[in-house]
């Protein structure tokens, strides 16, 4: 079934929750005293929760210093988005503690090669998680799914638990998210088990663009973008290594539209590497991933300043493209590809079909059967849409026709 209405956000600025998630938020007020964005504090909690105390190479905290400034600079942070952001931090170095020590006692996690990964490139909206879960119904590729990513090694004392604890606590967490904000899944759908970007790895070395869609921080946007990310893709390697040792595969799918901007920093760390770059006509797309950002705002701020969100997002969208138009041509034609999104929904298969030829991988009976599986399950609409405008964001949709006419030149003029 497809939803044929359009669902009108109204709430952006001034949100409105559900009468039953009141409760939730309420708890999650009480317990702001007891979670400070205070390094310290953080630190402390993930020793004790883990039982560990080397948290790696400690250039890190520099990083994570610039992160926690910005937060602090937010004016609407709220009670519950203070906790939601501890926990988040928290999260992160109980990961960095728990790879440290798997790396200790399994030196040999080093030495396993990674096979040129196939990355997908693109904004939101542009078909890449439609594009990276029909790619990953089959079973050529290692992907990884949505709890995985959140807590990707686990702790010592649910090593070999039946059900995965972890999987249990996303489970949770979705639920959560769901009931807080009702129509996320028209934008982005999250369950537990689908397909996720490895974005959230490279916030486990405290440098990452997630922490712009979690929060407006422009402190944060500025220290990343004037640093080289390829020690963080290195670390990144690292993971996805270790990751391989505890759950195997054989080659990795990726997908992030950070990748956009770093694509002679993918080309560096991950020799080989085969991208897909995806396109759509950019000022719906703009508008649906600002829509995206400022509804999801309201888990953390309020009142939210819709419009300082929507200026800064064009500038810094503006930014990525332009940096994707100066490097696209770093990855070799025998190595990369750029699907318009009209031509993928035209021909879906096929363009898997091109993408396995790409990646010089044979798109088995099984793997077609599983493809075709997972489209059954997916029609496009099938959760509704949400309803956008420039207006909305205090936007002139000429001026963003304008702003983006570079790009829509190149890739889809």
């Amino acid at each position: 079934m497809t939803h044929t209405t359009p669902v009108v956000l109204d709430d952006l600025a001034e949100p409105r929750f559900p009468a039953e998630v009141q409760p939730i938020r309420d708890m999650m007020a009480a317990m702001a005293p007891d979670c400070p964005l205070d390094a310290d504090v953080l630190h402390a909690k993930a020793r004790a929760e883990t039982g560990l105390d080397d948290f790696g190479p400690d250039d890190y905290r520099d990083r994570l210093d610039v992160y926690l400034a910005a937060l602090h600079e937010i004016p609407t942070l709220h009670p519950a988005g203070v906790v939601n952001f501890h926990a988040q931090i928290l999260q992160w170095l109980k990961n960095r503690l728990l790879l440290t020590d798997l790396l200790t006692r399994h030196p040999e996690i080093h030495d396993i090669e990674l096979v040129a990964p196939v990355v997908i490139a693109g904004l939101p909206r542009t078909g890449t998680t439609h594009l990276h879960n029909l790619l990953a119904a089959g079973p050529t590729f290692r992907t990884l799914p949505y709890w995985e990513s959140n807590e990707p090694f686990p702790l010592p004392s649910e090593v070999g638990v039946e059900p995965d604890p972890r999987r249990l606590r996303m489970d949770a967490a979705v639920e959560v998210m769901n009931a807080v904000m009702p129509h996320f899944a028209l934008m982005h759908e999250m369950t537990t088990d689908h397909v996720h970007e490895e974005i959230q790895l490279l916030a486990n070395d405290f440098s990452s663009m997630l922490f712009e869609t979690l929060g407006h921080v422009p402190r944060w946007r500025d220290y990343y973008l004037s640093h080289d990310q390829t020690p963080h893709y290195e670390n990144l390697a690292t993971q996805l290594k270790a990751l391989q040792f505890l759950r195997g595969g054989r080659r990795w799918l990726l997908k992030s539209p950070q990748h956009l901007e770093q694509l002679p920093v993918l080309n560096r760390v991950f020799p080989d590497v085969v991208v897909i770059v995806t396109h759509r006509e950019p000022v719906p797309v703009v508008l649906s991933m600002l829509a995206m950002l400022t509804y999801s705002a309201r888990m953390h701020c309020s009142p939210v300043p819709v419009d300082e969100i929507a200026a800064c997002w064009i500038d810094r969208l503006e930014l990525m493209l332009a940096a994707l138009m100066r490097d696209r041509d770093s990855i070799p034609a025998d190595r990369s590809i750029d699907v318009r999104f009209d031509d993928f929904m035209a021909d879906e298969l096929g363009t898997a079909a091109r993408i396995y030829d790409l990646a010089g991988e044979t798109m088995t009976g099984e793997t077609r059967a599983a493809i075709a599986e997972y489209l059954a399950g997916h029609q496009r609409g099938r959760l509704g849409r949400v309803a956008t405008s420039a207006e909305m964001f205090g936007l002139d949709p000429d001026e963003l026709q304008r702003r983006f006419a570079p790009y829509a030149d190149r890739f889809l003029n």
